[in-house]
Order: C-alpha cells, then structure tokens, then sequence
C-alpha cells in the first residue's frame, strides 16, 4: 500500500474518530446574556500533529529530518447584533510576539446547502473495534465490537457512551447560536502560527457587530509534549511523556486501519468504557478535574500509560497515536464581574482563552529521538551514527518514520 493512501486512510480513521468521539451539539440560540462573545484556543501541536501547521512535512521526514513544534489558534466571536454600515467586519490586533502582523481578520462564508436528493449507497462494510485502558493487556469484555452498517442505519448500541460523561457543557461560539458570527483562520485568511509565537500582551477585537473587547493576557502557549514508546515483548507499548507544569489533565487514543483493512481498531487511555465527549477539543480545568474523578482523564501527574499488547495486535502497522495535555483557562468581561455576581449581571462581553498540547506518534517510535518536540524547545540531541547492516524498511507509514529516524535501510 502506497505512502499516499496510507496517510490517506489515517487521516480518514483520525476524521471517523473524532466523528464518533464528540456527541451531537444541540443548537441554542444565544438569549440572554452578553451582547458580544469571544473565544481563543491556543494549541501547540509536535510529532506528526505538527505537519502542516508550518512544522515541517513528510519530505523532511525523508531527508532524516522531522516536523518541528508549531502553534494553532482558533478565534471565534458571536454577537447578538447585526453588523452596522454594511457587511459584518471585526479584527483581532494581537502583540508583536504573535508574528501576525497587525491583525487577523474575522469573517464567515455560510457554506450554501447542497440540493437534489441524497443517492442511496451502499452500506459501508467493516467494524469498529473499540478498546480502552492502560496496561499490558485488554480487560475482560474487550473489544466492544459493532458494525459499521450498523452504524450508517442509525442504530448506536447500548452503552457506547458512558454514563459518566453526563457533564455540562462549556459554553461554545457558533453560526447558530449567534445573531453575527466570525472566526479564524478562515477562507480570507488561512496563515499558520509561527512555533516562536507568543501570546503574551495586550489583545484587542474591534468590528461593526459587537462592542470592542480588549484584555492583556499573561498566560503563553503551552509547551510541546514529546512522548516516547517502547514495545514490551508482549506485544504491547509503554508510553511515556514529560509532564507539563499547567496541565490539568491528560488523555491518549490510538487507531488503526486492522488487520483486513475493512475494520477500524480505537483504543482510547479511559479506564472504563467511556467512548464519546469533547476530548479532541479544549477542555476547562474544571471539566478536567471531574472527568478525572469519572476515570476518563488521567490526573496531571501521572506519565506514562502503556497501550495493551491486543490493541496493538489487531490494528497492525497502521496505527496512530495522540497524546493531549489539556491546559489552564483565562476568563475575562466587561464590566469585570463581580466576586458574588446576581443572576442579573449581564457583561456586555465575556471573552475565554483556553490552552492545551497535543502530540500525534506511532506508537512504539520513540519522538523524540526523531527531534519531534524537542528541538521546538531549543535542545540539540545528536542522534548516533547508523550501524552497518541496518535491516530493510517495512512497509506502510512505519516503516517511512523508521527509515527517517536512521534504524533501517
């Protein structure tokens, strides 16, 4: 199977899991509360989660280099108003640090509908093969098993999302929940976020559909994680990573392509089966600190987490892995909101700054022997020279990441 499909087929698994992984939002209309409201997600991305953010590609894998950290922002503001003196206009003025230039701007093309009638298909074929839990070996009941026709017919089994993510959820920006809405980047303005980027500074949004809003943020992009694996003689892959001094939790998930190429394997590091939730995105740390109590999250200080021999076994070769280190929260409003605010305060803004790391591996490749990370925060590891009759590449995605890091021909 070529390079191209490979990666092809992965990020097809990366896009089915995140579309399993996050439950429906339900759509309500902003109501009472502040006119104008803004959010800023600030990720720093290593390991192959840094490819294509301007951290470097596949090619500089090749020529036995790897992607370099690199940052991502998301910027999102909602109104309530209607724009004043034509089409809706607004700019995010960042610090010098940010690298950006004066400004970003925030607009919105609504997508049109698509007309005509959907086509009935075929049903896709295959299964989803869920695993969850740290340690050398899958715990009984595993894995969930369900069929991906199944699936397409609307027919969720039971107990695929667990009780314990009954939790409220963070309050989100979105078209449909906002009178006027914009966000970055978008199709006016798709730049990425220099990896030496800062945050730090005085931040200003300003436009024609909502209050100006101006805070001076104090808090910087998280840095990079950089996790390592060794494969026991199991089968099995013990993860380890450093920890990171804000973060208030940690979650990890892997899947593969399977064995017949028809299945997809998702293992997720939860202790219980917990399979749905906002774990791809940013997570408050209040949030962080009750899904840790629920088992979902693992707590700040712990660091290593070992992916069962079977998980491995039934994915093969195709197999990725992401690590999350979700990050601490900046609020603030207009006016500030008082120590025991009434149920009647309404600000005329609220703005939230949320911070997060995440790392993409395979699992088993130790990252950082690859630069992954490490040399985002300005250390140098000389790598050793090749010994003489290295063994040949295997196929697929690891076999390229081997040779890349010099440990076969």
């Amino acid at each position: 199977m070529g390079v191209k499909y490979r990666l092809a087929a992965l990020a097809l698994l990366a896009g089915a899991a995140t579309f399993v992984a996050i439950a429906p939002v339900v759509s309500q209309p902003q109501s009472q509360g502040p006119t104008a409201r803004y959010t800023m997600d600030a990720g720093t991305l290593s390991g192959m989660a840094a490819m294509g953010q301007g951290g470097g590609g596949i090619m500089a894998m090749m020529r036995g280099g790897a992607p370099q950290a690199a940052h991502e922002l998301v910027l999102r503001l909602g109104s309530s108003q209607s724009p004043s003196g034509g089409s809706a206009q607004a700019d995010h003025f960042m610090p010098e640090g940010m690298r950006l230039g004066r400004s970003v701007p925030l607009t919105y093309h609504r997508t049109p509908a698509s007309g005509g009638t959907p086509q009935q298909g075929e049903l896709p074929r295959g299964r989803l093969l869920l695993f969850w839990g740290c340690g050398e070996h899958a715990g009984a009941n595993q894995p969930l098993v369900i069929d991906f026709a199944q699936l397409a017919r609307g027919e969720i089994p039971p107990g695929l999302y667990a009780s314990g993510l009954n939790l409220p959820e963070d309050w989100s920006v979105r078209p449909d929940n906002s009178t006027t809405y914009g966000d970055w980047p978008n199709s006016d303005d798709g730049r990425h976020v220099d990896g030496a980027a800062s945050l730090l500074g005085h931040h200003r949004v300003a436009g024609n559909y909502s209050p100006e809003i101006a805070f001076d943020l104090g808090e910087d992009f998280m840095p990079a994680l950089t996790p390592t694996g060794t494969e026991l003689r199991s089968g099995a892959v013990a993860m380890h990573w450093n920890a990171l001094e804000r973060a208030t939790g940690y979650y990890a998930w892997a899947i593969g392509a399977g064995q017949n190429q028809r299945d997809m394997v998702w293992w997720t590091s939860a202790s219980s089966q917990q399979f749905g939730g906002p774990f791809a995105d940013w997570i408050s740390p209040s949030a962080a600190r009750r899904y840790i109590e629920a088992g979902t999250l693992m707590p700040p200080s712990q660091t290593d987490c070992t992916i069962p021999a079977e998980v491995r076994q039934a994915a093969g070769e195709g197999f990725m892995s992401s690590l999350y280190a979700y990050g601490p929260q900046v609020d603030f409003s207009y006016p500030p909101r008082p120590r025991n605010a009434a149920a009647s305060w309404h600000p005329d803004w609220i703005a939230r700054v949320r911070f997060r790391s995440m790392s993409m591996v395979i699992p088993g490749m130790d990252m950082g022997a690859m630069g992954m990370g490490a040399a985002s925060q300005g250390a140098t590891t000389a790598e050793p020279a090749a010994p003489a009759g290295l063994p040949p590449c295997r196929g697929g995605l690891r076999g390229l990441a081997e040779r890349a890091a010099g440990r076969c021909q």
